[in-house]
């Protein structure tokens, strides 16, 4: 179906009249918070190239019409107005699959979260299957919060693995090797939507510039560090996909000359050397198993061990993200995956690595911190490309 960001308030019948250039600027308004989320006044202002007075004027004027909704918010220190699309009916389903689990939300075009559940998938799940789950989970969700299906717009799904953007296919590489192979075609027959597929740190970099404390933030870098290492783009405002779509595959920088054999096929990537299941391999020698809840248990209990695979692999993710920042300059780099916990004891390695690689006035003004969003981000982010599809589908 074709969604509708509100009601409008009128017909453009002189394209050279006052009132068609109100309505383009309002148009203007209205993609923007489709894109971005919502916004102040002040950023859509800035967002738009409008003046704050015309922003206003139009905002007041979509607000009175049942287009918009306002509510008081501190921006900056200061009090700002925060509008937002208001709920037309249409539902934005964002997926995310992991490597134990699945979680869904719906959402509206206003960027409010309708429902959320996740379920536990069991360790080298069928790919399809889990797809399958995924769909009866929705259908459960729609009726639980009295949506019919024709309110859907369209499904986003994370997949934490390399897509092919033109195809919407899972390539060798991921993380979960069921994956490889699966189509979008395989996943819209499953959930009987439209689909957009894409990587997960990518939908996790998109939801901290739509649904985060960060939007407004043009160039950003969204690491997550689990059993893969991924990275996903920000870069003026609009996430980096290059030319197939395969970006931010910072697991696979090559790091040690003589390493380990990578699942990708080259020798000695950050992957073999950083990510949650190598530290998890050095912790649990002569330890019996262990899992990534015990290294953030044992680590915010001061374990020196821990702590020393902690720092070892967080300086060396650190040194990556410093090469990636010499040649993009991010404002901001965020640090997702299950040990964000941790805080300054993953975070400072991190940091440390970054001085120790990116020139000094780069590393010195790129601010480190974790995702404002935890283990929500992927679900938002995919919820988000729908947000976006829609406004392309009004184009």
């Amino acid at each position: 179906m074709t969604a509708t960001p509100g009601p409008t308030p009128f017909g453009v019948r002189n394209p050279g009249s006052q009132g068609a250039l109100r309505h383009l600027n309002q148009e203007r308004l209205v993609e923007f918070l489709l894109a971005n989320g919502p916004s102040t006044q002040a950023e859509l202002a800035r967002g738009t190239g409008l003046s704050t007075a015309t922003v206003s004027n139009i905002v007041r004027d979509m607000a009175t019409k049942g287009v918009v909704s306002t509510s008081p918010v501190t921006s900056s220190g200061r009090r700002a107005l925060l509008v937002q699309l208001t709920d037309t009916g249409d539902i934005a389903v964002g997926v995310d699959f992991g490597r134990r689990h699945v979680r869904i939300v719906l959402s509206t075009l206003g960027y409010q979260v309708v429902a959320e559940e996740q379920v536990a998938l069991e360790p080298g799940y069928d790919a399809m299957a889990a797809v399958q789950e995924a769909a009866d989970l929705l259908q459960r969700m729609l009726v639980g919060c009295g949506h019919d299906r024709e309110s859907v717009l369209a499904v986003g799904v994370g997949i934490p693995g390399p897509i092919d953007r033109r195809t919407g296919t899972v390539l060798q590489g991921a993380i979960l090797p069921e994956w490889v192979g699966i189509t979008r075609r395989h996943l819209e027959d499953a959930f009987g939507f439209p689909v957009t597929v894409d990587n997960d740190a990518n939908l996790g970099a998109l939801a901290e510039v739509t649904w985060g404390a960060n939007r407004g933030h043009g160039n950003l870098i969204f690491v997550k560090i689990g059993t893969g290492i991924g990275a996903g783009l920000i870069l003026n405002g609009q996430p980096y996909y290059g030319f197939l779509g395969i970006t931010g595959e910072l697991g696979h920088t090559p790091f040690v000359e003589h390493g380990v054999i990578c699942r990708c096929g080259n020798r000695g990537c950050l992957e073999t050397i950083a990510s949650t299941s190598v530290m998890l391999d050095a912790l649990g020698r002569g330890n019996g198993p262990l899992t990534t809840a015990d290294i953030l248990r044992r680590g915010l209990e001061r374990d020196p061990a821990v702590l020393r695979v902690v720092r070892d692999a967080g300086t060396a993710i650190g040194q990556a993200i410093g090469n990636v920042a010499n040649v993009i300059n991010p404002e901001i780099v965020l640090i997702g995956g299950p040990l964000v916990g941790l805080g300054d004891a993953l975070l400072d390695p991190i940091r440390h690595g970054i001085r120790q690689n990116a020139i000094p006035i780069i590393a010195g003004t790129t601010t480190v911190r974790v995702s404002s969003l935890g283990d929500r981000a992927e679900s938002l982010g995919a919820a988000a490309i729908v947000i976006q599809g829609a406004l392309a589908g009004n184009d």
